[in-house]
């Protein structure tokens, strides 16, 4: 899967350029002949089969064969990650894209050990941007997530307040997110805490904006692969593994 602008994949003939092109002819070595998919990121896919290849200019020329536009899901998932340190974020980023999460909060927690200090906060971003990018590209993926810039505890309640369901993960918590009853429709929220969990007071605001505590089973979970459990347990159920 490679990524194009939706213009050209409005054409019958497509020249892959770029790091894209690149990557298409001296790192994958497609040659003519080989089928390709293409998209936007934002539903369109474009079927297409290799013309011509020039791997010195990383440059790929493709015949597009068929196009569809995947309709957007009527269940729609936003993950709230609380920042992780390390390279866990991009992580969780990465393994959350390949199940199928639509949107990714970076969550500024109280007990965030990792912190993104002005002036540094968009090179972390960068990255957990590309890491959901490239999975979504790797797991064949025509919508791509969207990964929004940091959040303050106080636009995480606002988005439980919007949603039809938000959860927030507490390995005590009283419900089972594997039987909760889900919205056939609408946004769901899942809250994913960082290393130390979600303090007190965060617990109470979340709790009290309308989310529900729900563990997701007998052990405990990093906060780097919470999120992506979770966000299986909910697309199964949700109608958007059918």
């Amino acid at each position: 899967m490679f990524v194009c602008d939706r213009e050209q994949l409005g054409r019958d003939l497509v020249t892959l350029t770029g790091a894209e092109g690149r990557h298409a002819t001296t790192v994958r070595r497609i040659a003519p002949g080989e089928r390709v998919d293409l998209t936007d990121g934002s539903g369109l896919l474009a079927e297409c089969e290799v013309v011509a290849a020039r791997p010195r200019a990383g440059e790929l020329d493709l015949a597009v064969l068929a196009r569809r536009t995947d309709p957007e899901p009527r269940c729609v998932l936003t993950v709230v990650q609380a920042i992780v340190k390390g390279s866990a974020g991009e992580l969780a980023a990465e393994l959350m894209t390949e199940v199928g999460a639509d949107t990714i909060v970076p969550w500024d927690a109280e007990r965030s050990v990792a912190r993104w200090r002005q002036g540094r906060e968009e090179n972390a971003l960068g990255r957990w941007r590309t890491a959901a990018r490239e999975a979504a590209k790797q797991s064949r993926r025509s919508r791509f997530p969207v990964v929004t810039a940091q959040a303050r505890t106080a636009d995480v309640i606002e988005l439980v307040r919007r949603a039809e369901l938000a959860a927030v993960l507490d390995p005590a918590g009283e419900a089972a997110l594997a039987t909760l009853a889900l919205p056939s429709d609408g946004e769901i929220v899942v809250v994913v805490g960082p290393e130390g969990g979600i303090s007190p007071r965060e617990h109470a605001s979340l709790m009290a904006a309308g989310a529900v505590s729900a563990r997701i089973g007998p052990t405990i979970l990093r906060s780097s692969t919470a999120g992506a459990v979770a966000a299986a347990l909910v697309l199964s159920r949700c109608g958007r593994w059918a």
